[in-house]
């Protein structure tokens, strides 16, 4: 005779899941890539990477490092560190002269929610 089974469920995961990553990337904490833009770098989690950009995912599947740098030509700094905000909290403002750049950048790195990844 089978035991009955129990659904646990956690009522506030994913806004619990959103808290942590804010606090994970505000505390710096398990940073583990370095991304390097126009001179400038900003440190990331390559699961949240990965999780959020299968051109990321790919990248850092290929070339598997402790701690990796990636460098990327042709994208703005300014639009690095909103596509992070975007990854990290699932909502970034930005302004109207600017989103159909920070669109074209998310095109290039495939961003989930941003784009649509299945087009191409």
């Amino acid at each position: 005779m089978a035991s009955q089974q129990y659904c646990l469920r956690w009522n506030d995961f994913q806004t619990n899941m959103v808290s942590s990553f804010k606090h994970l990337r505000t505390e710096k904490n398990f940073l583990d890539v370095t991304i390097a833009c126009e001179g400038q770098t900003c440190k990331a989690h390559k699961m949240v990477l990965s999780a959020c950009s299968p051109f990321f995912k790919n990248l850092l599947e290929e070339n598997p490092s402790k701690h990796p740098i990636i460098i990327l030509k042709d994208v703005p700094f300014g639009h690095l560190q909103a596509i992070l905000e975007f990854m990290y909290a699932g909502e970034v403002n930005v302004g109207q002269d600017q989103l159909p750049a920070l669109l074209s950048t998310a095109d290039k790195l495939k961003v989930k929610g941003l784009i649509d990844v299945n087009k191409k």
